[in-house]
């Protein structure tokens, strides 16, 4: 007699999962444990405030999200579609959450200063002279 599988795994049948686990199968993070650490450190928000590891979400809940370095922070702000407890592809994580409008203008808008921040940068490094002229300029202006 063969065996049926545990249907608790199948997205379908899923109310609620916490939310460590989620943000894993969403593929936000790399492993859980990561997502732990960013639940913890602050960085991943329901309804506006801070949340516990062990919090269950549900679909329709909106989930801010911060992720990367300090000079190139990205901030989501995603609806939940489906719940999954299982990481699958990319095409089946990107079908569990929906970015909203207004973080992805948000996003853009800054993706588009950093660019111009960096363009202000010169091609080289400055060399001997250029680096004592610019010394003296600074210490001409104290």
């Amino acid at each position: 007699m063969a065996k049926s599988k545990d249907t608790d795994n199948n997205s379908n049948s899923l109310q609620k999962v916490r939310l460590d686990k989620w943000l894993w199968a969403a593929r936000f993070y790399r492993t859980r444990s990561l997502a732990k650490q960013a639940i913890e450190g602050g960085k991943v928000h329901f309804a506006g405030s801070r949340v516990k590891t062990s919090k269950e979400i549900s679909v329709g809940d909106e989930l801010t999200i911060r992720q990367g370095s300090a000079t190139a922070m990205t901030e989501k702000t995603v609806v939940v579609k489906d719940l999954s407890v299982q990481r699958g592809n990319a095409t089946v994580a990107q079908a569990l959450y929906e970015e909203t409008e207004e973080s992805i203008k948000r996003r853009e808008y800054f993706a588009e200063q950093r660019k111009l921040a960096n363009l202000a940068r010169p091609d080289t490094k400055p060399n001997k002279k250029q680096r004592r002229d610019l010394q003296r300029f600074k210490y001409q202006a104290d």
